[in-house]
């Protein structure tokens, strides 16, 4: 218990009583299995794969098609220095200080058209379409494997709530059983020994009822969890159902 939980000395709460067990929405293993196909993670991410897989095909063959690129250029040079200017009248010079600064822009459209590549576009090509029949393969394994869990996910917790309502009704037989017991014990027809055997058979009972209470719980979680619609609000429902 304090291995699954983390903690030192932890008490589990027990179930609030009288308990009564959420339902399950659906009712059918056929809707749980749908609804596991559309929003399992694992489902999800085999679907995505696929894609990615069918645009890889359609990125290889472009690999055929020329291509168009426009390519441009823009330059700006600062000229530092000093320049002189001589004077004809006097013979002097002048200084003129910086040049000044010079741009130039070029902008241009190419046209790549493929002749032969030695027929490496077509391996690819080859290659991508071998990716996505594999990835098909990956989605349909994981679809298959999401609806199997699913479906014995809901058979297993079908057999517990009907194993709770035998328990529910062997409680009160156990009970009645016990009451008669006392009754025979009380009027000299019945010694401890019998009393003692209905209080351990009712006990039995009862603990067998309470693990079996669990089992649906948890198995109801475990059931979300396997179709994919596991969130906080669920364990937050099953936390709501203990004893505080």
């Amino acid at each position: 218990r304090e291995q699954v939980v983390g903690r030192l000395q932890v008490q589990p709460a027990a179930l609030r009583l009288p308990l009564v067990l959420p339902p399950r929405v659906p009712q059918t293993a056929d809707a749980w299995g749908e609804q596991a196909l559309g929003r399992h993670p694992m489902a999800r991410k085999a679907r995505l794969g696929l894609e990615i897989a069918q645009l890889e095909i359609r990125r290889a063959r472009a690999g055929h098609l020329p291509t168009v690129a426009l390519t441009g250029r823009y330059t700006q040079q600062r000229t530092d220095g000093t320049a002189t200017l001589r004077s004809a009248a006097t013979g002097g010079t002048v200084p003129l200080g910086q040049v000044g600064t010079s741009t130039s822009s070029v902008i241009g459209v190419t046209l790549s058209v493929p002749l032969y590549a030695g027929n490496a576009t077509d391996n690819r090509v080859s290659e991508t379409l071998k990716l996505e029949e594999k990835a098909r393969h990956d989605l349909d394994a994981a679809r298959r494997g999401v609806e199997l869990a699913t479906r014995q996910s809901f058979m297993g917790l079908q057999s517990l709530a009907a194993q709770v309502k035998a328990l529910e009704a062997a409680e009160a037989s156990s009970q009645l059983a016990l009451e008669s017991t006392q009754l025979g014990y009380r009027v000299g027809v019945r010694v401890n020994l019998d009393v003692l055997n209905a209080l351990t058979q009712l006990f039995q009972t009862r603990r067998d009822l309470a693990k079996a209470r669990y089992d649906v719980i948890l198995g109801g979680l475990k059931l979300r969890l396997a179709s994919g619609q596991l969130k906080p609000a669920d364990v937050a429902a099953v936390n709501a159902l203990l004893d505080r």
